[in-house]
Protein backbone atom coordinates (compact mmCIF):
# COMPACT_ATOMS: atom_id res chain seq x y z
CA UNK A 1 0.00 0.00 0.00
CA UNK A 2 1.56 3.42 -1.22
CA UNK A 3 -1.33 5.65 -0.02
CA UNK A 4 -1.77 7.30 3.35
CA UNK A 5 -5.18 8.38 3.47
CA UNK A 6 -5.79 11.69 4.88
CA UNK A 7 -8.81 10.41 6.83
CA UNK A 8 -7.28 9.72 10.03
CA UNK A 9 -8.35 8.18 13.88
CA UNK A 10 -6.43 8.23 16.56
CA UNK A 11 -6.63 5.52 18.73
CA UNK A 12 -5.17 5.41 22.53
CA UNK A 13 -3.81 1.96 23.69
CA UNK A 14 -4.96 0.39 26.30
CA UNK A 15 -3.71 -1.51 29.09
CA UNK A 16 -6.34 -4.74 27.55
CA UNK A 17 -4.60 -3.77 24.35
CA UNK A 18 -1.28 -5.56 25.63
CA UNK A 19 -0.96 -9.15 25.28
CA UNK A 20 1.50 -11.12 27.32
CA UNK A 21 4.35 -10.56 25.28
CA UNK A 22 3.84 -6.51 26.13
CA UNK A 23 3.13 -5.69 22.74
CA UNK A 24 -0.52 -5.02 21.11
CA UNK A 25 -2.10 -8.17 20.23
CA UNK A 26 -2.43 -8.39 16.74
CA UNK A 27 -6.53 -9.19 17.14
CA UNK A 28 -6.91 -5.79 18.53
CA UNK A 29 -5.84 -4.28 15.56
CA UNK A 30 -9.12 -5.54 14.23
CA UNK A 31 -10.83 -3.18 16.23
CA UNK A 32 -8.41 -0.37 15.56
CA UNK A 33 -9.27 -0.90 11.71
CA UNK A 34 -12.94 -1.02 12.82
CA UNK A 35 -13.55 1.99 14.83
CA UNK A 36 -11.54 3.59 11.49
CA UNK A 37 -14.22 2.42 9.64
CA UNK A 38 -17.27 3.24 11.49
CA UNK A 39 -15.77 6.80 11.13
CA UNK A 40 -14.51 7.37 8.04
CA UNK A 41 -18.36 5.92 7.01
CA UNK A 42 -20.07 8.08 8.77
CA UNK A 43 -18.21 11.19 7.73
CA UNK A 44 -17.77 10.28 4.01
CA UNK A 45 -21.45 9.01 3.68
CA UNK A 46 -23.17 11.07 6.21
CA UNK A 47 -26.64 10.10 6.19
CA UNK A 48 -28.72 8.25 8.53
CA UNK A 49 -29.07 4.50 7.58
CA UNK A 50 -31.71 2.28 7.97
CA UNK A 51 -29.09 -0.53 8.58
CA UNK A 52 -32.33 -3.16 7.90
CA UNK A 53 -32.43 -2.07 4.11
CA UNK A 54 -28.78 -1.28 3.21
CA UNK A 55 -25.84 -1.68 4.96
CA UNK A 56 -22.61 -3.32 4.71
CA UNK A 57 -20.89 -6.44 5.88
CA UNK A 58 -17.38 -7.61 6.43
CA UNK A 59 -16.46 -9.42 3.91
CA UNK A 60 -12.77 -10.46 4.35
CA UNK A 61 -9.60 -8.31 6.40
CA UNK A 62 -6.44 -8.64 6.31
CA UNK A 63 -3.35 -7.12 8.06
CA UNK A 64 0.66 -6.85 7.55
CA UNK A 65 2.15 -6.56 10.77
CA UNK A 66 5.67 -4.24 10.70
CA UNK A 67 6.68 -3.22 13.68
CA UNK A 68 4.90 -4.14 17.36
CA UNK A 69 3.66 -1.29 19.72
CA UNK A 70 3.83 -1.20 22.85
CA UNK A 71 1.49 0.60 26.19
CA UNK A 72 4.26 3.04 26.37
CA UNK A 73 3.63 3.97 22.68
CA UNK A 74 0.48 5.58 23.81
CA UNK A 75 -1.64 5.80 21.04
CA UNK A 76 -1.45 4.90 17.04
CA UNK A 77 -3.23 6.81 13.94
CA UNK A 78 -5.17 5.06 11.94
CA UNK A 79 -5.47 5.95 8.17
CA UNK A 80 -8.01 5.13 5.86
CA UNK A 81 -9.06 5.24 2.64
CA UNK A 82 -11.10 3.79 -0.37
CA UNK A 83 -8.84 1.89 -2.81
CA UNK A 84 -11.30 0.23 -4.85
CA UNK A 85 -15.42 0.24 -5.59
CA UNK A 86 -17.08 -2.94 -7.26
CA UNK A 87 -20.71 -3.05 -7.77
CA UNK A 88 -21.74 -4.67 -4.78
CA UNK A 89 -18.44 -4.02 -2.46
CA UNK A 90 -15.45 -1.39 -1.99
CA UNK A 91 -12.57 -2.04 -0.30
CA UNK A 92 -10.65 0.62 2.37
CA UNK A 93 -7.04 -0.17 2.85
CA UNK A 94 -5.56 1.33 6.02
CA UNK A 95 -2.38 2.62 7.79
CA UNK A 96 -1.62 1.82 11.02
CA UNK A 97 1.14 4.30 12.69
CA UNK A 98 2.89 4.71 16.20
CA UNK A 99 2.04 8.33 17.04
CA UNK A 100 5.34 8.30 19.00
CA UNK A 101 7.97 6.76 16.62
CA UNK A 102 5.79 7.39 12.93
CA UNK A 103 7.04 3.81 12.10
CA UNK A 104 4.19 1.75 10.21
CA UNK A 105 3.12 -0.30 12.48
CA UNK A 106 0.78 -2.23 10.18
CA UNK A 107 -1.10 -2.04 6.82
CA UNK A 108 -4.71 -3.67 6.67
CA UNK A 109 -7.52 -3.79 4.04
CA UNK A 110 -10.81 -4.77 4.22
CA UNK A 111 -13.54 -5.63 1.75
CA UNK A 112 -16.79 -4.66 2.40
CA UNK A 113 -19.84 -5.93 1.07
CA UNK A 114 -23.52 -3.86 0.77
CA UNK A 115 -25.59 -5.94 2.31
CA UNK A 116 -29.84 -6.00 2.62
CA UNK A 117 -30.03 -7.42 6.35
CA UNK A 118 -34.11 -8.13 6.13
CA UNK A 119 -33.96 -9.78 3.13
CA UNK A 120 -30.66 -11.30 3.73
CA UNK A 121 -28.83 -10.83 0.59
CA UNK A 122 -26.15 -8.81 -0.92
CA UNK A 123 -27.43 -5.88 -2.99
CA UNK A 124 -25.93 -3.06 -4.80
CA UNK A 125 -23.74 -0.31 -3.49
CA UNK A 126 -25.99 3.07 -3.67
CA UNK A 127 -24.71 5.31 -6.62
CA UNK A 128 -25.32 8.01 -3.73
CA UNK A 129 -22.44 6.26 -2.12
CA UNK A 130 -20.27 5.58 -4.82
CA UNK A 131 -20.35 9.40 -5.70
CA UNK A 132 -19.77 10.55 -1.58
CA UNK A 133 -16.58 8.47 -1.40
CA UNK A 134 -15.34 9.31 -5.14
CA UNK A 135 -15.46 12.86 -4.52
CA UNK A 136 -14.18 12.71 -0.34
CA UNK A 137 -10.70 10.35 -2.06
CA UNK A 138 -10.78 12.86 -4.86
CA UNK A 139 -10.49 16.08 -2.51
Amino acid sequence: MEKTGRHTLVVPIRFADIDGLNHVNNAVYLTYIESARIKYFNEVIGESIDWNKKGIILASASINFKVPVELADEEVIVSTWCSNIGTKSFELSYSIVNSKTKAIAAEASTTMVCFNYSEKRTIEMPELWKEKIKSYEQS
